[in-house]
């Protein structure tokens, strides 16, 4: 049979778990720490976790990537037939775009060629395939 104090104990240590679980919980929901890490590390992939209403209409995405077909055509010759650029609807009014490729090396070119977090004011992922 426990004792109060170890009874005490553990009830006290199981709350203090019980609060470190709920903060993680609560930062990575925010923050997207551990996705991101998980997505980079493992997958090599990059992802910009925008809600769906803040993603551009695919009107604004489809005019800029005409508008820039010089960098798409750049993007593109990093290692032709193995890197390629979609424009996606992730969700039914509103677009992103996806730059896929076969090489870390290959994400490391694209994302010198882009320079910034998004793709002339288009929010972008980047998929290793």
């Amino acid at each position: 049979m426990m004792g109060k104090p170890k009874r005490l104990f553990t009830v006290f240590l199981s709350a203090i778990a019980l609060v470190t679980c709920v903060g993680i919980l609560l930062v990575e929901s925010q923050t997207k720490v551990l996705r991101r890490w998980i997505d980079d590390v493992i997958y090599d992939n990059r992802n910009h976790y925008i809600p769906c209403e803040r993603l551009p209409s695919g009107y604004e995405t489809d005019r800029v990537i005409q508008e820039h077909q010089d960098v798409i055509h750049q993007i593109e010759q990093v290692n032709p037939g193995f890197v390629g650029v979609e424009i996606d609807r992730p969700c039914p009014s509103h677009t992103d775009i996806v730059f896929w490729y076969a090489s870390h090396q290959d994400r490391l070119a694209i994302e010198d060629i882009i320079g910034g977090d998004t793709f002339f004011g288009i929010p972008f992922r980047l998929q290793n395939r």
